[in-house]
């Protein structure tokens, strides 16, 4: 095997630990040993800091609004340090998210997200999620055409 070969094994692993253990887990205390110090985070959400501390934050924020939240990894693709991930984004709207009170609706979204590693940490995340489809199944913007 080699060494570039192992290197994109060992960050898909990684990253699947990631979502099965941190953000499935509900594990918030290993994102600081899976980020480095130096972490930074590509997909902002205002107000909260673009660091390992902010990780936290949005995830805490996640769960606050929807406590069963599942990330399934559809695809897990990965190149040296750098792991791309589909991923099918899952759960019930049952608390306030981003000024928008609960609503009690199920929603389904598809998200990608691009992590660097180093040395068996991410540096970095770069990520988009269907925002607009979320909003349409919370019922805050209407569908096309509606």
């Amino acid at each position: 095997m080699t060494e570039g070969k192992r290197a994109s094994d060992t960050n898909k692993a990684l990253l699947q630990r990631f979502y099965d253990e941190v953000i499935n887990g509900r594990n918030l205390d290993l994102i600081d040993e899976m980020l480095t110090e130096d972490f930074v985070e590509f997909e902002e959400f205002p107000g909260i800091p673009p660091t390992r501390e902010g990780v936290k934050q949005t995830f805490a924020m996640f769960y606050a609004a929807f406590p069963d939240i599942h990330f399934r990894i559809d695809d897990l693709l990965a190149e040296g340090n750098l792991v791309a991930a589909r991923v099918t984004i899952t759960g019930t709207h049952e608390g306030e998210f981003m000024g928008v009170p609960a609503t009690g609706r199920s929603v389904e979204i598809v998200a990608m997200d691009f992590v660097s590693f180093r040395d068996g940490q991410a540096t970095a995340h770069w990520g988009v999620g269907d925002m607009v489809l979320l909003l349409q199944q919370l019922g805050v913007m209407p569908p096309p055409g509606g």
